[in-house]
């Protein structure tokens, strides 16, 4: 790998891009601004091509700098990460990226019990709505939401979730909701990223049709849950995510489990390669396991 540009220049220009500045790149490098601009500068000479545009107003990358950027951070990332395991004595990580509303509502709430049963795995958790890029070497497995269509990679559904109306008991008191076409009186809340929405579920269970414009829209399920907790409308959200609230009493499916649409919409998602490291493996038979639980109480 004698083509390599030196880890140094990679790290100043990685420094420089992400604060836009030679000053304060160098400062968290360590160096001097001056050993900056040349690590930057040999960085440039060495691909022939150029990476920053400076001026009296700053830094900003170039179009082959916004790319080369993309390419390499997440592999100096890991780098990076491998680099602190191996100082803290961790001999098996594993990073699992998924969506913030798995993330939050299905998945915290069962950590303890994957750390009791695997305590010699090291477990990294992020979440965001942007898949991860693999390509980027600084994730193991992605937990999806969404229509799968991810080529070259293997696609592992979780469980078949059931999407129903849900509202609070005190919300459910005052409407005294008994039929569905009550949900046309009442404010309606959706979660924009769900695969199922108030139409379609209109479509199954009434001849009526939902109003074009909903009270509360959000981004996220937990937010458009929090929304129906705190009695602001009737949200349409899967059973199994919200199954702790139901529990606590805060939400209640409006018609039963009866009037539910069902929907394989997570799924754990990771290159062949990654399948065969044992961290992946464990994480796997242990999230399958739990989703089967899952299934039993919100199918």
């Amino acid at each position: 790998m004698s083509h390599l540009p030196p880890m140094v220049n990679l790290q100043a220009f990685e420094a420089v891009a992400r604060r836009r500045s030679f000053a304060l790149a160098a400062a968290e490098l360590h160096v001097t601004a001056s050993a900056i601009s040349h690590q930057v500068a040999r960085l440039e000479s060495q691909l022939g091509v150029r990476l920053l545009e400076r001026s009296a107003h700053g830094v900003r990358l170039t179009a082959a700098g916004e790319q080369y950027l993309a390419r390499i951070a997440g592999a100096l990332q890991a780098i990076a990460s491998a680099s602190d395991d191996l100082r803290q004595g961790v001999a098996n990580s594993l990073y699992v990226h998924c969506s913030p509303s798995i993330a939050t509502l299905w998945l915290m709430p069962r950590l303890a019990a994957f750390a009791q049963a695997n305590p010699g795995i090291a477990l990294n958790l992020s979440a965001a709505h942007v898949h991860s890029d693999f390509t980027q070497g600084t994730v193991d497995l992605d937990i999806r939401y969404g229509v799968p269509n991810w080529p070259d990679l293997v696609v592992e559904p979780l469980f078949e979730e059931r999407i129903v109306p849900l509202a609070s008991p005190a919300f459910l008191r005052t409407h005294r909701l008994r039929r569905i076409d009550q949900l046309l009186d009442v404010p309606l809340i959706q979660s924009n990223v769900n695969v199922v929405q108030w139409s379609d579920w209109f479509q199954a269970y009434s001849d009526k049709r939902p109003p074009e414009r909903l009270s509360l829209r959000f981004d996220r399920a937990q937010m458009a849950m929090e929304a129906a907790i705190q009695g602001l409308g009737v949200a349409l959200e899967s059973a199994m995510l919200a199954a702790g609230h139901i529990r606590e009493g805060k939400l209640r499916p409006v018609f039963g489990l009866d009037k539910s649409l069902g929907v394989k919409a997570h799924f754990a998602v990771y290159p062949a390669r990654h399948g065969k490291r044992p961290a992946v493996e464990a994480f796997l038979a242990w999230v399958h396991a739990e989703a089967a639980r899952a299934q039993l109480a919100f199918g």
